[in-house]
């Protein structure tokens, strides 16, 4: 056993499985596996074994899912950060969860280096090595992909046959998948063409609209400050919380998005993303915010989440700037507790009703009926005063015009 330790960012997977025996012919390493449970939705066991027969010297099963969810999901959520109008940020939020647990095990181990299997083309690289930079920045980075003469999956397959390393390959759902606890994405085979429709297949959990209930479903969150607490008026823990929509999102066909997305490297690439729960969240949390918030901090808010957006894809979690606008963040959400029901129908998500005790929605003020708080000719004053400067460049035109 080499007295030098690397901890491998394990999943199991043709990658991983590969780069384990690749790490000890080429650096001499100690291998030790970390396998960072997000939510994947598999059984995690079985890889203890497979660790250790392709090579590990020990794996580690960490349990995140609730880190996950209370510090880096609602924390976004709140922010209303939504990548290029369409994704909700569900690996871009996770790969730092998993960089962090990383570099908890090298520093408790002694190990010198992380590696992971992220290639040279995607975003994921850049978000687990700005983590470990920002947490520890003497821990050596190995990224074999950047480094290796394997150039495709085939040889990787080759590479891995030749070592005894069973890898299950299947043809039946050709596509590149993440999996959590937020959402389960979808990249390759023929969504690589955009002018592709996407197949009702690809989706595993969301239902197709077309075949959603033909009845809607009505359903009530409940928010304290931004974060949600309750479903229908029942209590949940965060991670319970998810889970539970998830399940009756997909159920009535909401949360696909099929986009085509800019990614930091600088490549475009098309992806299907299933978010059920998370697409409920988002709409309700925003209603809620539109009669809590007022218009100035509302419209402010709208270019912080861009921006937030973009940091948490870029990987930049551990930021100041990211700190700076979640903080920012929660003093907004001061005031968005309340309730807001939702009617879900064949992969729609429409508002339904929207309670708060901090409400800045007045209907004396609003209605079209007889009223007595609002003196309409007091806008006669507002718009002289507003109007003036337009007034005056107008009067100059005018004068020039003339001479």
């Amino acid at each position: 056993m080499s007295s030098k330790k690397v901890v491998l960012a394990y999943s199991g997977g043709l990658d991983t499985s590969v780069i384990i025996p690749w790490l000890k012919e080429n650096f001499d390493y100690d291998v030790i596996a970390v396998a960072v449970d997000v939510g994947q939705g598999e059984e995690l066991d079985p890889l203890k074994e497979k660790a250790i027969k392709t090579g590990a010297s020990k794996i580690y099963i960490e349990d995140a899912k609730k880190e996950f969810v209370e510090d880096f999901i609602f924390p976004t959520l709140k922010a209303g950060a939504i990548y290029e109008g369409k994704y909700l940020l569900g690996t871009s939020m996770a790969r730092p969860v998993i960089a962090k647990r990383l570099v908890e095990v090298a520093e408790a181990e002694g190990a010198e280096a992380i590696a992971h299997g992220a290639t040279g083309k995607g975003n994921d690289q850049v978000r687990f090595e700005l983590t470990i930079k920002a947490l520890n920045p003497h821990l050596k980075i190995i990224a074999p992909w950047r480094m290796w003469d394997i150039k495709s999956r085939e040889e990787e397959i080759e590479y891995a046959q030749k070592r005894g390393i069973p890898i299950p390959v299947t043809k039946e759902h050709p596509y590149s998948m993440d999996r959590n606890l937020w959402h389960l994405s979808h990249e390759g085979g023929d969504l690589e063409d955009p002018a592709n429709e996407s197949k009702d297949d690809v989706c595993l959990i969301v239902t197709p609209p077309a075949k959603a209930p033909d009845v809607p479903t009505y359903v009530e969150i409940g928010f304290e400050k931004g974060v949600p607490k309750t479903i229908n008026g029942k209590s949940y823990e965060p991670v319970e919380l998810i889970e539970e929509l998830n399940e009756i999102g997909a159920k009535n066909g909401i949360g696909i998005v099929d986009m085509v997305e800019n990614r930091l490297v600088g490549i475009k690439s098309r992806g299907i993303y299933e978010t059920p729960g998370g697409t409920i969240l988002y709409l309700a949390h925003k209603e809620l915010e539109s009669i809590t918030l007022d218009r100035q901090t509302s419209h402010f808010k709208e270019h912080v989440a861009q921006k937030f957006a973009e940091l948490v894809y870029d990987g930049c979690w551990y930021t100041p700037l990211r700190e700076a606008l979640s903080a920012f963040v929660d003093s907004t959400q001061e005031t968005v507790t309340g309730t807001v029901r939702m009617k879900l129908y064949k992969g729609n998500c429409t508002p339904a009703g929207i309670k708060s005790d901090y409400s800045l929605y007045d209907v004396d003020l609003a209605t079209f009926g007889e009223e007595y708080v609002y003196n309409q000719k007091d806008a006669e004053g507002f718009i002289n005063l507003f109007g003036l400067p337009l007034k005056v460049r107008a009067l100059m035109m005018e004068r020039n015009k003339k001479s």
